[in-house]
Protein backbone atom coordinates (compact mmCIF):
# COMPACT_ATOMS: atom_id res chain seq x y z
CA UNK A 1 0.00 0.00 0.00
CA UNK A 2 1.03 3.27 -0.65
CA UNK A 3 1.81 6.19 1.66
CA UNK A 4 -0.22 9.06 2.42
CA UNK A 5 2.58 11.44 1.33
CA UNK A 6 3.09 9.39 -1.78
CA UNK A 7 -0.27 9.20 -2.81
CA UNK A 8 -0.60 13.41 -2.00
CA UNK A 9 2.23 13.70 -4.53
CA UNK A 10 0.71 12.18 -7.12
CA UNK A 11 -2.19 14.08 -6.66
CA UNK A 12 -0.19 17.60 -6.28
CA UNK A 13 0.11 18.12 -9.67
CA UNK A 14 -3.57 17.64 -10.16
CA UNK A 15 -4.65 20.03 -7.86
CA UNK A 16 -4.39 23.32 -9.46
CA UNK A 17 -6.37 21.99 -12.21
CA UNK A 18 -9.11 20.73 -9.14
CA UNK A 19 -9.35 24.19 -7.45
CA UNK A 20 -9.95 25.99 -11.27
CA UNK A 21 -12.81 23.69 -11.40
CA UNK A 22 -14.02 23.81 -8.02
CA UNK A 23 -14.07 27.46 -8.33
CA UNK A 24 -15.45 27.90 -12.03
CA UNK A 25 -18.27 25.02 -12.13
CA UNK A 26 -19.24 23.46 -8.77
CA UNK A 27 -19.85 26.45 -7.03
CA UNK A 28 -21.75 28.36 -9.35
CA UNK A 29 -23.35 25.40 -9.87
CA UNK A 30 -24.25 25.17 -6.25
CA UNK A 31 -25.30 28.93 -6.37
CA UNK A 32 -27.74 28.48 -9.14
CA UNK A 33 -29.17 25.72 -7.45
CA UNK A 34 -29.99 27.76 -3.72
CA UNK A 35 -31.03 30.88 -6.00
CA UNK A 36 -33.80 28.26 -8.01
CA UNK A 37 -35.20 27.28 -4.72
CA UNK A 38 -36.24 31.35 -3.69
CA UNK A 39 -40.03 31.97 -4.42
CA UNK A 40 -39.71 35.66 -5.57
CA UNK A 41 -37.30 37.82 -7.58
CA UNK A 42 -36.91 39.68 -3.86
CA UNK A 43 -35.07 36.19 -2.94
CA UNK A 44 -38.30 35.76 -0.06
CA UNK A 45 -38.63 32.24 1.51
CA UNK A 46 -37.82 29.13 0.07
CA UNK A 47 -40.16 26.67 -1.78
CA UNK A 48 -40.16 24.59 -4.98
CA UNK A 49 -42.27 26.54 -6.92
CA UNK A 50 -40.06 27.40 -10.06
CA UNK A 51 -39.98 24.04 -10.72
CA UNK A 52 -43.38 23.63 -10.36
CA UNK A 53 -44.15 27.05 -12.50
CA UNK A 54 -42.29 25.20 -15.47
CA UNK A 55 -43.69 21.67 -14.94
CA UNK A 56 -47.28 23.35 -15.62
CA UNK A 57 -46.25 26.15 -18.34
CA UNK A 58 -47.04 24.15 -21.61
CA UNK A 59 -44.88 27.12 -23.14
CA UNK A 60 -42.05 26.36 -20.92
CA UNK A 61 -42.50 22.51 -21.87
CA UNK A 62 -43.09 23.44 -25.67
CA UNK A 63 -39.62 25.48 -25.57
CA UNK A 64 -38.04 22.97 -24.06
CA UNK A 65 -39.42 20.25 -26.22
CA UNK A 66 -38.40 22.55 -29.32
CA UNK A 67 -34.68 23.15 -28.32
CA UNK A 68 -34.24 18.76 -27.76
CA UNK A 69 -35.76 18.55 -31.16
CA UNK A 70 -33.80 20.94 -32.65
CA UNK A 71 -30.50 19.43 -31.42
CA UNK A 72 -31.88 15.98 -32.61
CA UNK A 73 -32.72 17.46 -36.23
CA UNK A 74 -29.13 19.28 -36.29
CA UNK A 75 -27.37 15.60 -35.04
CA UNK A 76 -29.41 14.00 -37.71
CA UNK A 77 -28.11 16.09 -40.87
CA UNK A 78 -24.56 16.43 -40.03
CA UNK A 79 -24.55 12.91 -39.59
CA UNK A 80 -25.85 12.30 -42.93
CA UNK A 81 -23.31 14.88 -44.68
CA UNK A 82 -20.73 13.86 -42.40
CA UNK A 83 -20.49 10.37 -43.57
CA UNK A 84 -20.25 10.96 -47.51
CA UNK A 85 -17.45 13.29 -46.26
CA UNK A 86 -15.71 10.85 -44.09
CA UNK A 87 -15.87 7.86 -46.83
CA UNK A 88 -14.44 10.20 -49.35
CA UNK A 89 -11.52 11.00 -47.16
CA UNK A 90 -10.77 7.26 -46.08
CA UNK A 91 -11.04 6.21 -49.71
CA UNK A 92 -8.18 9.54 -50.84
CA UNK A 93 -4.59 9.75 -51.08
CA UNK A 94 -2.49 11.64 -48.43
CA UNK A 95 -2.81 15.20 -50.57
CA UNK A 96 -6.34 15.21 -50.73
CA UNK A 97 -6.68 14.22 -46.85
CA UNK A 98 -4.39 16.77 -45.98
CA UNK A 99 -6.58 19.32 -48.20
CA UNK A 100 -9.99 17.88 -46.44
CA UNK A 101 -8.09 17.65 -42.98
CA UNK A 102 -7.89 21.81 -43.73
CA UNK A 103 -11.21 22.41 -44.80
CA UNK A 104 -12.93 20.41 -42.13
CA UNK A 105 -10.60 22.52 -39.27
CA UNK A 106 -11.10 25.29 -41.01
CA UNK A 107 -14.42 26.50 -39.50
CA UNK A 108 -13.48 25.54 -35.82
CA UNK A 109 -10.56 28.10 -36.18
CA UNK A 110 -13.16 30.93 -37.08
CA UNK A 111 -15.50 32.47 -34.86
CA UNK A 112 -18.82 31.31 -34.45
CA UNK A 113 -20.18 35.07 -34.61
CA UNK A 114 -18.35 35.22 -37.63
CA UNK A 115 -19.69 32.25 -39.22
CA UNK A 116 -23.20 33.04 -37.67
CA UNK A 117 -23.03 36.79 -39.59
CA UNK A 118 -21.99 34.79 -42.81
CA UNK A 119 -25.57 32.76 -42.76
CA UNK A 120 -27.27 35.78 -42.11
CA UNK A 121 -25.94 37.30 -45.67
CA UNK A 122 -26.75 33.97 -47.29
CA UNK A 123 -30.19 33.18 -45.86
CA UNK A 124 -30.94 37.02 -45.76
CA UNK A 125 -33.96 38.42 -48.09
CA UNK A 126 -31.22 40.03 -50.42
CA UNK A 127 -28.93 37.59 -49.85
CA UNK A 128 -27.30 34.68 -52.18
CA UNK A 129 -29.47 32.03 -51.87
CA UNK A 130 -32.71 34.02 -52.90
CA UNK A 131 -30.92 36.26 -54.95
CA UNK A 132 -29.42 33.08 -56.93
CA UNK A 133 -33.33 31.38 -56.96
CA UNK A 134 -34.82 34.59 -58.32
CA UNK A 135 -32.12 35.24 -61.39
CA UNK A 136 -32.86 31.67 -62.31
CA UNK A 137 -36.79 31.96 -62.16
CA UNK A 138 -37.34 29.15 -59.81
CA UNK A 139 -38.69 31.56 -57.23
CA UNK A 140 -41.45 34.76 -57.95
CA UNK A 141 -40.51 36.61 -54.85
CA UNK A 142 -37.79 36.15 -52.14
CA UNK A 143 -38.41 33.12 -49.38
CA UNK A 144 -38.25 33.93 -45.43
CA UNK A 145 -34.89 31.90 -45.19
CA UNK A 146 -34.00 33.56 -42.17
CA UNK A 147 -35.60 33.67 -38.96
CA UNK A 148 -37.26 30.59 -39.63
CA UNK A 149 -36.78 26.60 -38.88
CA UNK A 150 -35.24 25.85 -41.57
CA UNK A 151 -32.75 28.33 -41.84
CA UNK A 152 -31.27 27.81 -38.34
CA UNK A 153 -30.84 23.45 -38.74
CA UNK A 154 -29.05 24.34 -41.81
CA UNK A 155 -26.70 27.12 -40.12
CA UNK A 156 -26.35 25.14 -37.17
CA UNK A 157 -25.50 21.90 -39.32
CA UNK A 158 -23.22 23.21 -41.04
CA UNK A 159 -21.13 25.62 -38.11
CA UNK A 160 -20.97 22.09 -36.05
CA UNK A 161 -20.25 19.66 -38.91
CA UNK A 162 -16.83 19.12 -37.70
CA UNK A 163 -17.80 17.62 -34.75
CA UNK A 164 -19.43 14.72 -36.70
CA UNK A 165 -16.91 14.45 -39.23
CA UNK A 166 -13.34 13.74 -37.32
CA UNK A 167 -15.31 10.88 -34.97
CA UNK A 168 -16.34 9.57 -38.11
CA UNK A 169 -13.19 9.68 -40.21
CA UNK A 170 -11.17 8.00 -37.22
CA UNK A 171 -14.14 5.28 -36.75
CA UNK A 172 -13.69 4.46 -40.62
CA UNK A 173 -10.01 4.70 -40.21
CA UNK A 174 -9.90 2.03 -37.34
CA UNK A 175 -12.02 -0.65 -39.78
CA UNK A 176 -10.53 -3.18 -41.66
CA UNK A 177 -11.04 -2.68 -45.52
CA UNK A 178 -11.12 -6.12 -45.86
CA UNK A 179 -14.44 -6.78 -44.65
CA UNK A 180 -15.97 -4.24 -47.48
CA UNK A 181 -14.08 -6.05 -50.00
CA UNK A 182 -15.36 -9.89 -48.51
CA UNK A 183 -18.81 -8.33 -48.71
CA UNK A 184 -18.56 -6.81 -52.52
CA UNK A 185 -16.86 -10.37 -53.24
CA UNK A 186 -20.13 -12.20 -52.08
CA UNK A 187 -22.10 -9.90 -54.11
CA UNK A 188 -23.60 -7.27 -51.84
CA UNK A 189 -23.82 -4.11 -53.34
CA UNK A 190 -22.47 -0.51 -52.14
CA UNK A 191 -25.44 0.32 -50.20
CA UNK A 192 -25.76 -3.13 -48.72
CA UNK A 193 -22.40 -3.27 -47.84
CA UNK A 194 -22.40 0.43 -46.06
CA UNK A 195 -26.05 -0.51 -44.02
CA UNK A 196 -24.41 -4.16 -42.67
CA UNK A 197 -20.78 -4.11 -42.45
CA UNK A 198 -19.56 -0.03 -42.71
CA UNK A 199 -22.59 1.46 -41.01
CA UNK A 200 -22.91 -1.22 -37.96
CA UNK A 201 -18.93 -1.36 -37.10
CA UNK A 202 -18.52 2.83 -37.38
CA UNK A 203 -21.74 3.33 -35.28
CA UNK A 204 -20.08 4.00 -32.28
CA UNK A 205 -18.40 7.32 -33.74
CA UNK A 206 -21.30 8.16 -35.21
CA UNK A 207 -22.69 8.16 -31.89
CA UNK A 208 -19.81 9.92 -30.62
CA UNK A 209 -20.67 12.49 -33.28
CA UNK A 210 -23.78 12.61 -32.65
CA UNK A 211 -23.58 13.81 -29.04
CA UNK A 212 -21.44 16.60 -29.64
CA UNK A 213 -23.52 18.00 -31.91
CA UNK A 214 -26.60 17.29 -30.63
CA UNK A 215 -25.00 19.29 -26.83
CA UNK A 216 -23.74 21.93 -29.39
CA UNK A 217 -26.45 23.03 -31.23
CA UNK A 218 -28.87 22.62 -28.30
CA UNK A 219 -26.83 25.37 -26.64
CA UNK A 220 -25.85 27.44 -29.02
CA UNK A 221 -27.20 30.70 -27.75
CA UNK A 222 -25.49 33.36 -30.79
CA UNK A 223 -26.43 31.61 -33.77
CA UNK A 224 -30.01 30.46 -32.26
CA UNK A 225 -30.51 33.92 -31.40
CA UNK A 226 -29.38 35.63 -34.75
CA UNK A 227 -30.56 32.76 -37.13
CA UNK A 228 -33.19 32.41 -35.45
CA UNK A 229 -34.95 35.42 -34.56
CA UNK A 230 -37.37 36.29 -31.85
CA UNK A 231 -39.73 34.14 -34.02
CA UNK A 232 -37.98 30.99 -32.38
CA UNK A 233 -37.57 30.69 -28.69
CA UNK A 234 -35.57 28.19 -27.59
CA UNK A 235 -34.14 27.39 -24.12
CA UNK A 236 -31.03 29.42 -24.07
CA UNK A 237 -32.98 32.90 -25.35
CA UNK A 238 -35.47 32.08 -22.61
CA UNK A 239 -32.73 31.71 -20.16
CA UNK A 240 -31.34 34.78 -21.17
CA UNK A 241 -34.97 36.36 -21.77
CA UNK A 242 -35.88 35.45 -17.84
CA UNK A 243 -32.44 36.86 -16.22
CA UNK A 244 -31.57 39.67 -17.98
CA UNK A 245 -34.52 40.73 -19.15
CA UNK A 246 -37.81 39.79 -16.91
CA UNK A 247 -34.69 39.53 -14.03
CA UNK A 248 -36.68 36.38 -12.86
CA UNK A 249 -33.15 35.06 -11.75
CA UNK A 250 -34.90 32.06 -9.58
CA UNK A 251 -36.94 31.14 -12.46
CA UNK A 252 -34.00 31.28 -14.81
CA UNK A 253 -31.81 29.47 -12.42
CA UNK A 254 -34.53 26.65 -12.64
CA UNK A 255 -34.14 26.80 -16.42
CA UNK A 256 -30.87 26.28 -16.83
CA UNK A 257 -31.13 23.48 -14.16
CA UNK A 258 -33.76 21.55 -16.04
CA UNK A 259 -31.98 22.24 -19.32
CA UNK A 260 -29.01 21.25 -17.98
CA UNK A 261 -30.22 18.05 -16.76
CA UNK A 262 -32.46 17.32 -19.78
CA UNK A 263 -29.53 17.33 -22.06
CA UNK A 264 -26.55 15.60 -19.53
CA UNK A 265 -29.75 12.91 -19.12
CA UNK A 266 -30.23 12.64 -22.84
CA UNK A 267 -26.37 12.23 -23.89
CA UNK A 268 -26.15 10.07 -20.87
CA UNK A 269 -29.07 7.62 -22.20
CA UNK A 270 -27.56 7.37 -25.72
CA UNK A 271 -23.98 6.70 -24.35
CA UNK A 272 -25.66 3.90 -22.22
CA UNK A 273 -26.97 2.64 -25.08
CA UNK A 274 -24.03 2.98 -27.35
CA UNK A 275 -21.82 0.99 -24.83
CA UNK A 276 -24.96 -1.55 -24.44
CA UNK A 277 -24.96 -2.28 -28.39
CA UNK A 278 -21.13 -2.31 -29.03
CA UNK A 279 -21.31 -5.23 -26.17
CA UNK A 280 -23.63 -7.06 -28.05
CA UNK A 281 -22.05 -6.48 -31.48
CA UNK A 282 -18.65 -8.01 -29.21
CA UNK A 283 -20.39 -10.89 -27.97
CA UNK A 284 -21.76 -11.81 -31.52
Amino acid sequence: MSSPSRAYGELAPALPLALVFVGAFVLPLIALVAISFYRTPEFLDLSPVQYLRFLSDPFSLRVLADTVMLGLEVALCALVLAYPLALVYVASGAVVRMILTFLILLPLLTSTVVRTFAWIVILGRDGIVNATMLSLGLWDSPARLLYSWGGLVLALTQIQLPLMALPLINSLLRLDGNLAKAAEGLGAGRFRVFFTVILPLTLPGAIAGGLLVFAAAATAFITQTLVGGGRIILMPSYIYQQSMGVQDWPFAAALSLIFTVAVVGIVAAIGALSRLMTRGQHAT
